[in-house]
This record gives C-alpha cells, structure tokens and sequence, in this order.
C-alpha cells in the first residue's frame, strides 16, 4: 500500500517517525559523546525532520487548507499561514520552552536557546519573503518573455513558470492590491518589533559580559499577539476564484471526499508531527552550535530555513503548477510571516527572546528590504495583468 494515497495512514506515519525522533534519538545526544557520534545523529535528526516529517507535513496542510476554505468559506491564504506558518511557531516556542526550562540548572544554554528561538523567528522571515519574491519575479519574467521559464535557470526538476495565458484560472486584481496591503501591514510590524527592542529591550550581554542583547519584553509581545490577530481577523475573507478548481486540482481530490473529521484530523496529526519534529531539531541544532562553536544566532537563523520550508514549498508549488493559485500563494506568504510574528510575541510572553545587537540589525534590514522586493515585484504582476485584460 502506498502510504501517501492513504492521508490519515500517511499523517499517522510522519507522527509516529517524529515520535522516535523526540523520544529516541534526541535521548543520545550528549556532549559527552563522542564527537562523531554526535554529528551523524544531528545529521540523521535533521535529515529525517526536514525530508520526510516537515515536508510530508507541509504536503497535508497544503491539501487539507485548500478543502478546509471551500467547506468553511475562511480564505484559504489565512488557513495556508496557519498551517504552513505551525513550523515557525512550533520551532520558536519549542525553543522558548526549552530555554525556560534549563534558566535556573544552566543558564548559558539557556540563553543559547532563547538566541535561537528570535533568530528562527525572524529569521524565517527572509526566506519565505526572498523566495516568494523570487517566484514572483520568474513569473514576472515569464509573462514579459510570453514563453515558459524554469523556476530555477539550469535546474528544470524544479518545475517551469508558465504566462499567464497559460495558467487554467487567473488571478484577480483584489489578490495583488490584498497581498500588497498585508506584506506593507507586515513591514509596520517588523518596524514596530525592531524599535521596541531597541528602545524598550537592552540588556547587558549575561553569557559573555560584553555587548549589548535585545529584547522583546513581555508588554511589548502581548501587543503585537493583538495586532497580528486583527491583521488576520482584518484579512479573513479574502478569497481567490474557485469556479472550476475543484475539477483541475487532482491534488486535493482524497480530502474533497472526506467529512470535515477527517480533514481536521489529518491537518491536527501533521501539527503535532512537526511539533515533536521541531523539538528535536532544536535540540540537535543548540548541541551542534555548541559542538562546533558556531554561534548560536546563526544555527538559529540557519534553523529558520527548515521552520518556514512548507510555505516555500506551498508557494513554489502554486507557482510552477499554474492552477490559478499564485495570488492565493502571494497572500499566504504575506499572512505567513504574520503568523511568525505572532509567533515571536508568544515566545516573548512565555520568557524573552533575545538578539546581540548586530543580528538584530542585520536581520531586520534584510527582513524589511525583502518585504519592499516583494511589494515591488507584486505591483509589476498587477501592472501586466491591467494591460493584458
């Protein structure tokens, strides 16, 4: 039987491979080990996670967040970010709560988590803007070319961008002007989050003795979780064209067939799955930085890469399959970093997150320049649409 036919038996399966991961193979992660065997755990740790549970994971809230806003009416881009956005939260808070927990046995690690928990956080935040920017982009050029495009020049397994004459639903003006407005919504907030740290967070630097460490206070993180809910509350029913989706869309047809039970099943066992995923990644990724002495600011943002990988799976998926998604895509992506965002306030009201003074500088400017590319980039798709229509 083919696991990956069968959603609940497949959600069943990535749960209990990050059931072994949480309570198996993190449980021989020691610094007291030796070195290699340290190393070719992590290594399995990550690959697993990242390979078969987040991606596996990303593939159901894909399916199941596509269905869901055809039986529920919620726009499918708010129920795309809060699936494909889990991972952030998971990873953040995870790394949260492990920092809690050692506070008082050790403290240096302790920190080292909590570095790792705003790293991922914020972090995440670049890749899913960039590569979002970059598909807009390739379909920006492709349109300008009227010809298809590889997604990535050179590497045709990663799928073609195809005109949009070509795409079997297009897009409609709304789309680009709601996701314009929520990626600006979201610039605000990143603006915000930075200054307030800034002005509100500085500590003295309690690992090393030197240099300044900012952090979101506990205030500050309870007023962000409130504007993110509104933003979303704000931006709940926005929807893309659906006349006729259900017919191209094959993907999705084992979940069209099922009752809402199902559905929220699957969608809850995936959750979970990168919820034990995320933890024991966390976990192998403060040991290596801690093996390697590589600081942990930047395992944490290199941590962001595997924590936001399902919204740039989502969206490199919609964009190379041209089902009349992409504009769906684009609101996802905006609304995904939102709910990282979200996510941070919350890791800041379970106990601070922390950034040295030239991480945060440096991954808030990259953050805020992204969200201006990808605006960019947004405007130009809507400028070709105008003309073309």
């Amino acid at each position: 039987m083919n696991i990956s036919k069968n959603k609940i038996v497949y959600a069943l399966a990535l749960l209990a491979v990050a059931f072994i991961m949480k309570f198996v193979l993190v449980k021989f992660l020691s610094i007291e080990n030796n070195l290699w065997l340290n190393l070719v755990e992590i290594i399995l740790i990550m690959v697993i996670g990242a390979n078969f549970v987040l991606k596996g994971a990303a593939n159901i809230i894909e399916e199941t967040t596509e269905v869901l806003s055809e039986k529920t009416k919620i726009a499918s881009g708010v129920l795309q970010s809060i699936g494909t956005g889990f991972p952030d939260v998971a990873f953040g808070v995870t790394a949260a709560m492990a920092s809690l927990s050692l506070a008082k046995s050790d403290y240096v690690s302790s920190m080292n988590f909590a570095i790792i928990a705003a790293s991922t956080a914020f972090g995440s935040n670049i890749y899913n803007i960039g590569h979002a920017t970059w598909c807009v982009w390739r379909q920006n050029k492709s349109n300008s070319l009227d010809k298809s495009l590889n997604m990535f020049p050179f590497l045709p397994r990663f799928g073609k961008v195809k005109p949009f004459h070509k795409h079997k639903i297009e897009p409609t003006f709304k789309e680009f002007d709601v996701a314009n407005d929520i990626v600006l919504a979201l610039t605000v907030l990143t603006a915000i989050v930075a200054s307030s740290m800034v002005l509100f967070g500085r500590v003295q630097n309690p690992v090393s003795g030197g240099g300044d460490m900012y952090e979101m206070v506990k205030p500050v993180g309870l007023a962000i979780f409130i504007a993110s809910i509104v933003l979303m509350y704000i931006f709940r029913k926005v929807q893309r064209p659906t006349e006729g989706t259900a017919e191209i869309e094959g993907e999705t047809k084992y979940f069209r067939k099922q009752k809402l039970i199902v559905i929220w099943t699957c969608l809850f066992l995936s959750g979970v799955a990168i919820l034990l995923a995320a933890d024991s990644m966390v976990r192998a990724l403060e040991l290596f930085s801690e093996l390697t002495k590589i600081p942990v600011v930047i395992t944490g943002v290199l941590t962001g890469v595997i924590s936001c990988l399902g919204e740039m799976i989502v969206v490199h998926n919609f964009s190379v399959n041209p089902q009349g998604r992409i504009g769906d895509a684009i609101v996802g992506v905006a609304m995904d970093n939102i709910v990282t965002t979200m996510a941070a306030s919350i890791v800041a009201m379970l106990g601070g997150i922390f950034l040295g003074g030239n991480a945060l500088i440096i991954i808030f400017v990259i953050v805020l320049s992204m969200n201006t590319g990808l605006m960019w980039q947004i405007s130009k798709l809507k400028n070709y649409y105008l003309k073309t229509t």
